[in-house]
């Protein structure tokens, strides 16, 4: 435990309520604001007319992540949220062919693979224990750290595994998947998870086929009730521990004072003359500062850098995300369906054949929205009947498109800017005829969309990415932006924006890294936990 201080934390989504909850239950002052007057950010929820619509994430992976956050806090996962296994984990649509089911355990996928394409099982279970492999060496040696020290560039497992790393970096996971599986529904199967991590299969490095060892093996899992569940545990946790919560609370600086002396220590190169003491807020009182010696940006990076600092304190200034690549922005639909829809799975994926100009459409300029695109539907309601009425489906669709407010924004009952509603008639379309469900646009009684602007207007967001910077090479592990201010002492950052990355396991591990910060803690891999009560 490091000295009490007072925290303020920007931001209360799933990184800033992490954040929180692991600095008070420490021992530290915490008081978090949110400028919306609901917490969640990215995850957050609505509803309407009987259905209730989790709003961003929708996949639970890396339960083991979420174990040791809770187990920090003297808790459990069982314990916060009842989870369950989804089978099939998801579904998989192509115009051309029967559907995949991708099953809950490796055997069923084994089995899939096999089925598809002699001899593939064997080489999937080769490619799991790859993946396996690498993923345990990630959790152990690049996710808990904030490359503060050599122990994460050196050590015996860098040492083991340097060629190996070195040719996982330099290689495409587009690459590294067809050099082993000549299908190209597997191929999609396998390269797929480069969207979660805000990239596409020929831009993220081959190191981050770790993914498939989540769905393909571990398995896909669903909180009952929804992800609004896992944001509510993580509030009620930061509020049990003293936290301090504003909504409707917006930050509209950091403020700054110069560190006190001048002597030798002060002009020491690299020392930081500039601390903060607090952060400028607007609320329905009016203005006024809340006095901090620590402040976390756990709000999106490119906001908080870009607009709560002047210029000469900016670590990432607007030059510096200039050069930076986005992941893509998202055209969102949530849906209520009269009737069922049981052609779809809990998870559907639809993929269109030519995925190449799909991503490049989104990726290289001129950008513009994929026509067909690859699509997500969410069906919650296959899983959870507290989302919907009875006789009631709910459908969550993401058409990935480019990071670009000027695509607009949504809105209700197809009142939203033309392009966001262009694109989800067009997917609502493809899953009528892909899925089987010719008469599915007539059976929309509740419609809202949501596009890149309003992922600025609602959440910050840089460009209007729905994700985060893209997990490519150069913004991958060390690489990516770092979580301490390099001009002012005591300002931090967690989220999807900074190490590790993108993900809600990625967001409560950021939230960690801070916590070590905080500690002094340059340790690589998860923080010791709390013996259990006896």
């Amino acid at each position: 435990m490091s000295a009490r201080q007072r925290v303020v934390v920007v931001g209360g989504g799933v990184a800033g309520l992490a954040t929180a909850a692991l600095l008070a239950a420490d021992g530290h002052d915490v008081e978090l604001v949110e400028k919306n007057e609901a917490l969640g950010g990215r995850a957050g929820s609505w509803s309407a007319d009987g259905f209730r619509f989790d709003t961003g994430p929708s996949w639970w992976l890396m339960p083991e992540v979420f174990d040791h956050f809770f187990r920090l806090l003297g808790t459990t996962t069982a314990d916060q949220v009842t989870l369950g296994r989804l089978d099939p984990g998801y579904r998989v649509f192509h115009d051309d062919h029967e559907p995949l089911d991708i099953a809950a355990d490796q055997a069923g996928n084994r089995a899939l693979f096999e089925s598809v394409e002699p001899g593939a099982g064997a080489v999937l279970d080769d490619y799991l224990d790859s993946a396996r492999e690498v993923y345990d060496l990630a959790v152990q040696q690049f996710l808990y750290t904030s490359y503060d020290s050599t122990a994460a560039y050196a050590g015996r497992r860098i040492l083991t595994n340097g060629p190996r790393l070195a040719g996982l970096l330099t290689r495409s996971l587009e690459s590294h998947v067809a050099s082993r599986f000549s299908d190209p529904r597997l191929r999609q199967v396998l390269g797929y998870p480069a969207v979660f991590l805000g990239s596409s299969p020929d831009r993220a490095p081959s190191m981050y086929h770790l993914m498939s060892w989540l769905d393909l093996a571990d398995g896909v899992l669903y909180p009952e009730g929804g992800f609004v569940t896992l944001v509510e545990a993580l509030a009620g946790l930061a509020e049990q521990h003293g936290v301090r919560m504003r909504t409707g609370t917006a930050a509209t600086a950091i403020e700054t004072r110069t560190r006190g002396g001048s002597g030798l220590g002060a002009r020491l190169p690299g020392r930081r003359r500039t601390e903060v003491s607090g952060v400028r807020v607007v609320d329905a009182d009016g203005e006024h500062v809340l006095p901090a010696d620590v402040v976390v940006g756990a709000a999106d990076l490119h906001h908080v850098e870009t607009t709560m600092l002047p210029p000469e304190l900016q670590t990432y200034p607007q030059t510096w995300w200039d050069k930076a690549v986005s992941g893509p922005g998202a055209v969102l639909a949530y849906l209520g369906v009269r009737g069922e829809v049981p052609e779809l799975a809990h998870h559907s994926l639809f993929f269109t054949d030519d995925w190449k100009t799909n991503f490049d459409a989104i990726f290289e300029q001129p950008t513009r929205v994929p026509d067909p695109a690859s699509i997500y539907v969410c069906r919650p309601s296959a899983t959870d009947p507290s989302v919907a009425p009875d006789g009631h489906e709910n459908l969550f669709i993401l058409v990935p498109v480019p990071p670009d407010p000027g695509l607009g924004h949504g809105g209700l009952e197809g009142a939203g800017d033309a392009a966001v509603e262009k694109a989800t008639d067009a997917a609502i379309d493809l899953v009528s005829r892909w899925a089987g469900v010719p008469d599915l646009a007539e059976r929309v009684v509740v419609r809202r969309t949501m596009g890149p602007g309003d992922f600025v207007t609602d959440l910050n967001s840089w460009s209007g990415g729905a994700l985060g910077p893209a997990h490519t090479l150069r913004q991958s592990a060390l690489f990516r932006a770092g979580n301490s201010s390099r001009k002012v002492a005591g300002l931090y950052y967690a989220g999807s924006s900074t190490v590790p990355g993108i993900g809600l396991p990625m967001c409560l591990i950021s939230a960690e890294l801070v916590l070590k910060r905080l500690r002094g803690d340059r340790s690589v891999g998860p923080s010791p936990e709390p013996s259990p009560a006896p």
